[in-house]
């Protein structure tokens, strides 16, 4: 049984329909449908912890001291394992839950046989949204608990890079967004390929800026600003225009645009938040990403220079992304349970072969992995039935929720085996009883 869910110290509850990211950026804080306001849902208890956990690793990775708690809270989440999902193509489709999505939260938030928690975060490489503007989408989709904490996106590992680079150019996404992203993580002088255009009208022969976009790019004079560094944190709406703008930084005399190099090794780094050649989409048929976008630059750069074009890409499948979610998850069980390692296991959920599943099964297999990094391939997004995967999953199912239940039914098996191998049984092959069962899943140690 359950006990009934309570609000965790110090972290504020906001309504998904009227909480603002203003109001987000104020503290820690969990997005509540307004149905949970009066009393915590399920879903409260994971929600807030890895809040907590994510920001005590942020304030680790900038030497500020943290307190962790001395003694763990009391709990019915399992400690033994988790669950990282991509969202579009597994949760959501075309801005829609996918139905299977909301039963499969109902399940990890407790409404299974075993009345067992199992703590989940969200690993998704689209970009252009901050994580707190995530967090109030998902909220909203899913009619459920989240909070800010949960979620990994392709550019998170941008923040880091906000004191290394001084002015830089932000490409892609809607309007201001990828801007206000980038200056959310502290880059102090960030431009967008908006401000050139406004600066010089034939920088782009084709585009014309809208009034808003007049209105909101801002005016400066590129012919004597140096451009640092180039970040495409979400797909471009003008692929023309945004390829133009690169390639003239990528030729250029450290990134001061009207120059050009001679030898075409001297412009600024550029960093692409994932490398997803396709993504699902509302459409029959998967949409180009940005990864083709990268292509694209690349077969270009190599047409006009006879070089090979330098980039680096975050996201999945690179193995940083899936060390970051290792380190969320170990400071979630150090918080929660006092224990000082990772979840044994960690079930990703995905839709796309080339990104979640290669990055998983990689990752798995590398020796930074401490814990097992088990990939589960849906048939609701890219993938589909009758095609083979480039990379071969640990498992294919139709749907989240089936996921869930394929991961929940291996860790009982496990714990079945491992009552009946250390005699916790009567004799050997006796199965457990329910209570015994019970505790081998929710506690691995």
């Amino acid at each position: 049984m359950l006990s009934p869910p309570s609000t965790r110290r110090g972290v504020r509850r906001l309504s998904s329909v009227s909480a603002t990211l203003g109001d987000l950026s104020l503290g820690p804080s969990v997005v509540v449908p307004p149905q949970h306001m009066e009393q915590p849902s399920d879903a409260h208890e994971t929600a807030a912890a890895l809040e907590m956990a994510k920001r005590r690793i942020s304030r680790i990775s900038a030497n500020e001291p943290i307190s962790t708690p001395t003694t763990p809270p009391v709990t019915s989440t399992t400690d033994a394992y988790a669950f990282a999902f991509d969202i579009d193509g597994v949760l959501i489709r075309g801005g829609e839950a996918i139905p299977e999505a909301i039963e499969a939260m109902k399940v990890l938030n407790g409404q299974n046989e075993y009345g067992v928690k199992i703590p989940y975060i969200f690993v998704t490489n689209g970009g252009g949204k901050s994580e707190e503007e995530r967090c109030l989408d998902l909220s909203r989709q899913l009619h459920m608990e989240v909070s800010p904490g949960q979620f990994i996106c392709g550019h998170t590992p941008m923040r880091e890079m906000a004191e290394r680079y001084g002015t830089v150019l932000v490409v892609g996404g809607e309007g201001e967004k990828c801007r206000q992203v980038a200056e959310g993580y502290g880059f102090k002088d960030v431009c967008t390929p908006g401000d050139i255009i406004k600066d010089n009208v034939n920088t782009t022969p084709f585009r014309k800026l809208t009034k808003d976009e007049q209105e909101n790019s801002r005016k400066r004079n590129f012919g004597e600003a140096e451009i640092e560094a180039v970040f495409v944190f979400a797909d471009s709406r003008d692929w023309a225009g945004d390829q133009q703008i690169i390639l003239d930084l990528l030729m250029s005399k450290k990134g001061r645009l009207g120059t050009r190099s001679e030898t075409f090794d001297e412009g600024p780094p550029i960093f692409f938040s994932h490398n997803d050649m396709v993504w699902a989409t509302s459409h029959d048929h998967t949409r180009l990403g940005m990864g083709a976008l990268r292509a694209s630059l690349e077969a270009m750069f190599k047409a006009m220079t006879g070089k090979e074009m330098k980039s680096t890409a975050f996201g999945k499948p690179q193995v940083g992304t899936f060390q970051f979610a290792t380190r969320l998850l170990q400071q979630w069980r150090k918080d929660v349970h006092g224990i000082d390692s990772p979840p044994q296991t960690v079930y990703f959920v995905g839709d796309t072969p080339e990104s979640d599943i290669r990055g998983t099964n990689e990752f798995n297999e590398s020796p930074l992995c401490e814990n097992t990094w088990y990939s589960i391939l849906v048939r609701t997004g890219v993938f589909r039935e009758g095609s083979k995967p480039r990379f071969t999953p640990m498992a294919t199912v139709d749907n989240v929720l089936e996921a869930v239940k394929h991961g929940m039914q291996r860790e009982v098996t496990k714990a079945m085996k491992a009552q009946v191998s250390d005699g916790s049984g009567e004799g050997q092959g006796v199965i457990p009883e329910e209570d015994q069962l019970q505790d081998a899943i929710i506690s691995d140690d």
